[in-house]
C-alpha cells in the first residue's frame, strides 16, 4: 500500500487496483470502475465490441435486472453513466457519501453476473448500428474517419470506437460474452474513490465487495506499433451538405515525454485552452491566433484544437468549418501560414504566460469537484499513474518560450502531418 498526497494506492490479491482519497469539501462521494480495454483491443472482425460491451451492461444482473440500477441511483439522489474510448472502459457515479456503497455493490456485481440476454444482445446491435448511421449523418464524423484511418495505418488508433457497420452486422453474442470475460476481470482494472469518507473504512468496503471476485484470464497483449510516417498524407471526401470542412492531426509522442506538455501550451496559443480530458470542454478563446487568422478574418466559422491523453503515441488535431463562399485550400493556406510563423518565429513571454495560465484554470476547473478527481485520477492510472495527474500543473509551468518553438519546428510539419478535407457534392 502507498500514500502520496492524501492517495492511498493498493492491489487486491485478485489483482484490482485500487485508489482512494478523502475529500471533505462536500458530504459527496464519487466511484469509478475503469477496464483497461477500449477500441486499442479491437481488430477487424470484432470493432466496436468494447462499446457494445459496455452497453450490455447496463442490461441486468440477476441481483439487479434491467432498469433497477437506474432507479436504485435515482432514488438516492445520484448520478451514474459509462463511456467507452480507445484505452478504456468506464463507469461511476456519485451519490451522497453515505450511500456510496450502492455503486460499489452494483459495480462489483456486473462485473461478474451481467446477463447478455440474447434478446437483449439483439436489440442492442439495432441501437448501436442506429448509432453509427446517426453519425455518418454528420460529415465531421465521416471526415475524422477517413483521416484517422489513413494517419494509422496499422495501430486501432485508426478506427473509430463505435466500429465498422459490417462488424456490428455480424458480431456474435459468444463474442461478445468472451469479450466481457477476458476483459472485465479484477486483474484488467481499477476502483477509484474520492469522497467524504474514512480511507480505511473506504478500503474495508472494496475488499468486501470486490476481493470475492476472482482475477481473470491473462489480458491478450496489443503489439500494434505505428510505424514512422514517411510524407504527408491527403485525404478528400466528398459529401452531401453545403458545408465545407478541414480537418489536420500531426503525430506526437506520448505523455511520458516532456513535449506532450509543450504541445498542450502550444495548442492553447493556437486556439485556446481546452480541459483536456475527453469528458471536458475549453473556452471559446477569441485571442488565440487562429482564431484570428480564420475567424475573425472569415474564412471559417469555428476552429478547435485536440490533444488528447494516451496509452501510445497518437496526434495533434486541428480542424476547422469552413465559411460558406470559401474552401478547404483557403483556409489551410491560412492555417499554415500561421504554423510557418509558429515554426519560425518565437511566441512572446507575455503569449506563453497567458497560454499557461488559461490551460491550468481549464485544468483547475475539470478537476475541483468530486467526481472530476476521481475521473481525472482513473484517468491518469490508465496511461501514465495518478502522480501524471499532481504533476500536471508543475510540468505545465516549466514550459519555456524556446521550448514551444522547438515543439512547433518538431511536431508541425508537412511531413508529420495527415490532412482532410470535407468538400461537398455540389462544390466538388
Amino acid at each position: 500500500m502507498n500514500t502520496s498526497n492524501g492517495v492511498v494506492k493498493t492491489q487486491l490479491e485478485n489483482g484490482l487496483t485500487v485508489l482512494v482519497k478523502e475529500a471533505h469539501t462536500a458530504p459527496v462521494a464519487s466511484f469509478w470502475i475503469w477496464y483497461r480495454v477500449g477500441s486499442r483491443n479491437e481488430h477487424l472482425g470484432i470493432t466496436g465490441i468494447s462499446h457494445w460491451v459496455e452497453h450490455m451492461l447496463f442490461k441486468g444482473t440477476p441481483t439487479f435486472p434491467k432498469g433497477t440500477v437506474d432507479k436504485a441511483i435515482a432514488r438516492e439522489g445520484g448520478v451514474f453513466n459509462g463511456s467507452t474510448w480507445y484505452d478504456f472502459t468506464t463507469y461511476y457515479a456519485t451519490l451522497p457519501a453515505g450511500r456510496i456503497e450502492l455503486a460499489l455493490r452494483i459495480e462489483a456485481d456486473r462485473m461478474a453476473n451481467a446477463l447478455f440476454d440474447p434478446e437483449e444482445v439483439a436489440s442492442e446491435r439495432t441501437v448501436i448500428i442506429s448509432e453509427r448511421q446517426g453519425a455518418e449523418n454528420n460529415p465531421e464524423f465521416l471526415l475524422g474517419e477517413e483521416l484517422m484511418a489513413s494517419a494509422f495505418r496499422v495501430h486501432p488508433y485508426g478506427v473509430e470506437t463505435v466500429g465498422h457497420m459490417c462488424d456490428l452486422e455480424t458480431m456474435t453474442r459468444d463474442q461478445l460474452l468472451a469479450h466481457y470475460r477476458t476483459y472485465y476481470t479484477p486483474r484488467n482494472s481499477l476502483a477509484v474513490v474520492v469522497g467524504d469518507f474514512d480511507a480505511g473504512d473506504m478500503l474495508r468496503l472494496v475488499e468486501e465487495h470486490f476481493g470475492p471476485i476472482p482475477g481473470g484470464p491473462d489480458v491478450p497483449p496489443m503489439n500494434a506499433v505505428e510505424p514512422p510516417q514517411k510524407g504527408e498524407r491527403r485525404v478528400t471526401l466528398e459529401g452531401n451538405g453545403n458545408v465545407a470542412y478541414f480537418h489536420v492531426v500531426f503525430r506526437t509522442p506520448t505523455v511520458h515525454d516532456p513535449d506532450f506538455f509543450t504541445v498542450t501550451v502550444l495548442d492553447a496559443i493556437l486556439t485556446g485552452a481546452s480541459g483536456l480530458a475527453i469528458f471536458g470542454g475549453g473556452t471559446t478563446n477569441k485571442s488565440s491566433r487562429l482564431y484570428k487568422a480564420l475567424v475573425a478574418s472569415e474564412l471559417a466559422t469555428a476552429i478547435s484544437g485536440s490533444l488528447v491523453p494516451t496509452i501510445d503515441p497518437f496526434v495533434y488535431s486541428l480542424s476547422a468549418v469552413v465559411r460558406t463562399g470559401h474552401t478547404p485550400a483557403e483556409v489551410e493556406e491560412a492555417l499554415d501560414a500561421e504554423l510557418a510563423r509558429l515554426v519560425a518565429e518565437p511566441v512572446t513571454p507575455e503569449e506563453l504566460v497567458k497560454a499557461i495560465k488559461q490551460t491550468k484554470a481549464q485544468f483547475a476547473y475539470s478537476s475541483e469537484s468530486v467526481t472530476g478527481q476521481a475521473l481525472w485520477m482513473g484517468f491518469s492510472e490508465i496511461f501514465a499513474d495518478y502522480a501524471w495527474f499532481e504533476d500536471y500543473i508543475a510540468q505545465l509551468s516549466a514550459v519555456t518560450v524556446e521550448d514551444v518553438q522547438h515543439a512547433a519546428q518538431r511536431y508541425l510539419k508537412r511531413s508529420n502531418r495527415t490532412v482532410g478535407w470535407y468538400v461537398p457534392k455540389e462544390e466538388a
